[in-house]
């Protein structure tokens, strides 16, 4: 069947090297209540909601984009010569879609039943709202904290950092938005990218993200642009995705520490100030440092050498990137 209407929903979703994930992801959404639309407008599916799902492989060494383009025809593949990371494979992503929502999907998602339909009725009925996150749940089935306040500055020397330990209670509790029920729709200050839908509407005004962001905030700085410019950001609890988490970014540990500081501090300098971000990379600096002596101090005393010279390998680099300054 061949379907000529305009899209509801574009599902974008940029993949590194987790083929199998990828592969139960997409196996997920052809079995929601949806339509699936193909690149030549072919549908699959009996659901009211007309859906085109785009993969941007990173170009990934374990055969995703083959599995994709013989497994899933209903999917449009753009397969790159490079790895782009996932803020600039997004924005490909975003280049390319029709719907009228636009859904940012990591590979490592399962989706439940119909979240993409609440999702989408959802910001048909409160036009005010320009993004949302659903539910996200752990492998366990327990809820996995995806939404969030805008950060402090004492949220960014605690949150993340060897001091989470000791921080009030009340600080992260704001933050992590502790005071709302997992299972309850409100508004918040952002949402987390493993699953994030936006209007068109927004992209249109705001643009796409941020690709001074190569992971990590680059969500946080879209929902912080969207806030500005009017929109309301919302968590949907009834709307249930299951995350598995971090899979790419797990297979570059050192870089995600570094990317995880870099973008921490670009979202401070962008919304906070250069004098900010400066005093927040010289404390992430003295604390990679004070880590780094500690691990060497146990590895010299024989404990867990190994793994303790590893942590020192990454926490250098990472002192490296901090001290070249800005990205």
């Amino acid at each position: 069947m061949t379907d000529t209407q305009p899209n509801d929903l574009s599902i974008i979703i940029v993949s590194w090297n987790v083929r199998e994930l990828l592969a139960a992801c997409l196996r997920s959404i052809g079995a929601a209540p949806i339509r699936c639309v193909a690149p030549d407008g072919t549908t699959t599916g009996d659901g009211d909601l007309r859906v085109e799902t785009i993969v941007i492989d990173s170009a990934s060494g374990d055969g995703s984009a083959a599995l994709v383009r013989d497994t899933f025809p209903w999917v449009r593949l753009l397969a790159l010569d490079e790895n782009v990371g996932f803020t600039r494979g997004n924005n490909l992503g975003l280049e390319m879609a029709q719907g009228r929502h636009l859904l940012l999907l990591n590979p490592d998602t399962v989706v439940h039943g119909d979240a993409f339909n609440r999702l989408a009725a959802y910001l048909d009925a409160h036009p005010e709202v320009g993004i949302a996150g659903p539910h996200v749940l752990n492998a366990d089935g327990t809820t996995q904290s995806t939404r969030r306040r805008f950060p402090t500055v004492l949220t960014g020397i605690f949150e993340s950092t060897w001091l989470q330990g000791y921080a009030p209670r009340r600080l992260l509790d704001r933050f992590y938005v502790a005071d709302q029920p997992d299972d309850g729709t409100f508004e918040v200050d952002w949402v987390q990218g493993c699953a994030l839908i936006a209007r068109r509407e927004v992209y249109t005004q705001i643009g796409g993200l941020d690709t001074g962001y190569v992971m990590y905030s680059e969500e946080l700085d879209w929902c912080r642009r969207a806030k500005d410019a009017g929109w309301r950001v919302v968590y949907l609890g009834d709307a249930f995705i299951t995350h598995y988490g971090g899979k790419s970014a797990d297979q570059v540990q050192t870089h995600r520490h570094i990317y995880f500081q870099q973008s921490k501090l670009r979202y401070y300098r962008k919304f906070h100030g250069r004098g900010v971000a400066l005093a927040l990379r010289l404390f992430l600096l003295l604390s990679y440092i004070y880590q780094l002596g500690l691990e060497g101090l146990k590895a010299l005393l024989g404990s867990r050498p190994a793994m303790r010279r590893a942590r020192c390998a990454t926490y250098v680099q990472v002192i490296r990137a901090l001290a070249a300054g800005e990205r």
